[in-house]
């Protein structure tokens, strides 16, 4: 157990869990009573029940998120169940209210049915002004976002969306530090889950700009077997579909293969895949994000040793932590000041956008913002919140 685990345990146990629910109307006399509850909050009920959108003004609806798993695919520790996913539930709840303002609640589901996943987070919708899905596995995670949009509210699967607009902004500021545009970056995505598919997708389209739709010159996404091809007979559904805006020349082969001459390598997979010498054969001054976690791809040191300009992680020990914490409070916020039914492409984009536009001096140490630079999540919002107004 490492020095932060073990000082974990510690805070935990001391706290008995990171969030609590506190009230905004003291009760001190009969008369504070009768307003909050009986007889007065009849009258209320009374305006819900003839007009349901104004339980956004009436109740906590317009600044509530549901943090929903299944506990399935919980950080790197895989399927560890509900129980154990409440401590990273919790976790997010407290980032959602200590930089975005967002009263979120875990809700930790004891199944791993699709089905019933759906029907009770449509069940309890009701109270809540957006969903955010969390560590659910892939390909189901796909599906339960997907059948879920139709709600009415924001539904976000956070282990998608986040990562991808997040690695975004990084990449296009590293793209100012190696002087090159980012339209004409080749990029090698390892790892074909949820991460990777929601990044290989923001890349069909980098401009801010909602009418201009130009994607990075080309992506190839590796799984554990190498390059996701047309000529593969053990493609699932899910990755076939991938081929229709990737790997545009059939490029064949294991990572290193398929890794000469790239532009990006983008790791969301495992740890220590890749030495400086893999590096060496990329294009000159390549651009490394490799965010597995606790242990990278390749390591820092070692990617820079191979010749590498910019290189971040998933890890705080390092420059430029890709960390989701930079992205989704400003998200929420923005949807839900918003009342945005969805959160779409125009408003991912806004947000990546919006992310590295917040550096204002760019450095190859320093292509995002601390995680804890608290001046970026309302900037953030503001973007998504213009960009939701504009599509939806």
């Amino acid at each position: 157990m490492s020095d932060f685990g073990k000082r974990s345990v510690i805070l935990h146990e001391q706290l008995r869990g990171k969030i609590a629910i506190s009230t905004k109307l003291p009760i001190e006399t009969q008369d504070d009573l009768s307003i909050a509850y009986t007889p007065g909050v009849a009258e209320p009920c009374n305006i819900i029940a003839a007009d349901p959108a104004k339980a956004r003004d009436l109740t906590i609806k317009r600044n509530t998120v549901a943090v929903v798993t299944d506990g399935s695919a919980v950080l790197g520790l895989g399927n560890i169940g509900p129980l154990a996913a409440i401590p990273v539930m919790e976790g997010k709840c407290l980032l959602f209210k200590e930089y975005a303002g967002i009263d979120a609640f875990p809700i930790c589901l004891d199944t791993q049915d699709t089905e019933e996943i759906i029907e009770t987070v449509r069940r309890i919708a009701p109270v809540f002004g957006g969903i955010n899905l969390e560590d659910i596995s892939a390909p189901r995670c796909f599906e339960v976002e997907q059948r879920l949009q139709d709600l009415g509210i924001p539904v976000f699967h956070d282990d998608q969306h986040r990562t991808a607009i997040v690695l975004l902004a990084a990449m296009l500021n590293a793209a100012k530090v190696t002087n090159k545009k980012p339209e004409d970056l080749r990029i090698v995505i390892n790892g074909a889950g949820a991460a990777g598919t929601a990044i290989a997708k923001l890349l069909r389209c980098i401009e801010q700009d909602p009418k201009v739709c130009t994607p990075v010159a080309d992506v190839i996404i590796c799984d554990s077997k190498g390059a996701i091809h047309a000529k593969r007979t053990d493609l699932n559904p899910e990755k076939q579909a991938l081929l229709a805006f990737t790997n545009r020349n059939g490029a064949a082969g294991s990572l290193q293969d398929v890794l000469r001459g790239i532009d990006v390598f983008v790791g969301v997979s495992k740890g220590n895949l890749l030495t400086a010498e893999d590096v060496q054969t990329m294009a000159v001054d390549p651009i490394i994000l490799a965010m597995a976690n606790p242990t990278p791809e390749i390591m820092p040191d070692e990617a820079r040793k191979g010749g590498a300009a910019v290189v971040g992680t998933g890890r705080s020990d390092f420059p430029n932590q890709v960390n989701n914490v930079l992205a989704f409070p400003g998200i929420f916020r923005g949807a839900l000041d918003s009342n945005a039914r969805q959160i779409t492409a125009e408003m991912k984009l806004a947000a990546a956008h919006a992310l590295a536009n917040s550096l204002k001096v760019i450095t190859a140490d320093r292509v995002l913002p601390s995680p804890l630079d608290r001046s970026v999540t309302p900037l953030i919002a503001k973007a998504v919140s213009r960009a939701a107004t504009n599509t939806n």
